[in-house]
């Protein structure tokens, strides 16, 4: 059973048995309601403390948890008057004069971070499933950085020295054009991309992104007042061609990409399309944030690696983020942007505008995970996990909807398929949900019209490579659905 769900119908059962109780009453003990109910002693914790928080059991450390007297039985107990609802319609007119809807912007991201309900196979999400992180690590990592001297201190506004300098080799090298003094570390990565996009570029400037790309990187040009111009992928990345005419059809000072297994298509950036990049960016007086996101996800099966565009960039063009979120846990929002000369200036003014700096604990508790030996040991495993859930999904694909995958190549996470034309990847979706696996219809990931209906298939947040096959095998049903 999904363990939300756990929590949830404990907590009500809980709440039954409780209002039995008179005031003071003990509970049963923690163990009790584990052989009770039949539920792991988290489950259990995690339902008192939904009790605690609404004031019906109190927990008394030593002693156990007792029902609370401000909800003692009989004629003493009195029901608090309902308050009067408010007038909320003049929000309405207030907020009229700001820059449009923002839960528009922000839909596709809602949308990438939805759970699905217990019976829905998850292949949406770009986070991998709990059995992939390293839940293990992460409390080690944390229960010694708590006990570090300083660790509760305030950190200097760019990150820990230390953390910095790891940050520094990790990306150019031991020895490489970064150096310590280049890097700041962000709230993760979706942080390093607003505070960079809102540094570079003026409010209404146009900025160039690939099409398709990450629906986050849409909703955070956007959100920033600024002008998305799509520039053409293929299966080896952004079309330098095109990209050359974007840059003198608009003018723009700003190119997003993400040049390793690109969201959603998986394209690698070859090594001549990286020089063009950096060379037509540099003619035209423009930076590159490159969106390093994936870099940890690469599967047991892949060839080297091609290091980041800011590693091979004498001239400041590149402006790097990375973010250990994805491979280690979605509560790990620790990043970093890299970047030289004047804009690392600007970058760091925003982001001390935006929130002063990252907490000191969580940068210490970064250092001793990347420190650990089972670090490493973690990125091989999930390397592997990855690869056998991308072969799953191939495989499944070949059965299901042969020719859906195209001329684009797994990479990362994700899978990018072309539906036959005139194809509703909206209702695709939909039906898809109904059959029991949510996916992600390819409309948000284009800065304007598609060429195309397309889905995106994440197969890192399910639970099993069989589970992906199955996964696969409902999209195949929903296809049916959808075409009679």
């Amino acid at each position: 059973m999904n363990e939300r769900s756990s929590v949830a119908e404990l907590a009500e059962s809980l709440r039954r048995e409780v209002e039995r109780y008179p005031e003071g009453r003990k509970l049963p003990s923690s163990r009790a309601l584990v052989e009770r109910h039949q539920v792991s002693p988290v489950t259990v914790s995690r339902a008192i403390a939904v009790l605690v928080a609404e004031g019906l059991v109190v927990s008394r450390p030593g002693a156990g948890v007792f029902r609370a007297a401000a909800f003692a039985a009989g004629p003493a107990r009195t029901a608090a008057p309902a308050a009067r609802p408010g007038d909320l319609s003049w929000q309405e007119v207030a907020l009229s004069a700001g820059a449009g809807p923002r839960d528009l912007l922000a839909a596709p991201v809602f949308a990438t971070l939805r759970i699905p309900p217990p019976d829905v196979i998850d292949l949406n999400s770009g986070y991998p499933h709990a059995s992939l992180l390293p839940e293990r690590l992460l409390a080690g990592a944390l229960a010694r950085a708590g006990r570090r001297p300083g660790a509760w201190d305030r950190p200097p506004t760019d990150g820990l020295t230390e953390l910095r300098g790891w940050f520094a080799r990790d990306i150019g090298g031991t020895g490489g054009p970064i150096g310590t003094g280049d890097v700041l570390i962000t709230s993760g990565g979706q942080t390093g991309l607003s505070v960079a996009l809102r540094s570079l570029a003026a409010p209404g400037a146009a900025v160039l992104v690939e099409s398709p790309t990450y629906a986050g990187i849409l909703a955070v040009v956007r959100a920033a007042g600024l002008r998305p111009v799509p520039v053409p992928v293929d299966a080896d990345g952004v079309r330098t061609e095109l990209l050359a005419e974007a840059f003198e059809a608009t003018r723009a000072r700003v190119f997003v990409c993400q040049p390793l297994f690109q969201n959603p298509t998986g394209a690698v950036l070859p090594p001549a399309r990286r020089a063009e990049v950096l060379r037509i960016a540099r003619a035209a007086g423009a930076f590159v944030v490159e969106d390093d996101f994936a870099r940890l996800l690469v599967h047991a099966d892949a060839p080297a690696l091609p290091r980041p565009l800011a590693a091979d960039d004498p001239d400041g063009v590149v402006v790097h983020v990375r973010s250990l979120t994805k491979a280690a846990s979605p509560n790990l929002r620790v990043g970093a942007l890299t970047a030289r000369g004047p804009a690392l200036a600007r970058l760091r003014a925003t982001q001390v505008v935006d929130s002063f700096f990252v907490p000191r604990p969580l940068q210490e508790a970064t250092l001793e995970l990347v420190a650990d030996p089972g670090w490493a040991r973690h990125l091989r495993a999930l390397g592997a996990e990855l690869r056998d859930r991308r072969t799953a999904a191939v495989a499944a694909l070949h059965r299901e909807l042969p020719g859906a995958l195209g001329e684009h190549r797994p990479g990362g996470y994700h899978l990018w398929l072309r539906l036959p034309d005139g194809t509703d990847d909206d209702a695709l979706a939909a039906a898809a949900l109904r059959a029991g696996v949510q996916v992600s219809p390819g409309r948000p990931y284009h800065a304007a019209e598609p060429p195309g209906p397309h889905l995106r298939l994440s197969y890192a947040a399910a639970e099993s490579a069989a589970q992906v096959a199955e996964g696969v095998h409902r999209l195949g049903l929903a296809v049916g659905e959808l075409t009679g």
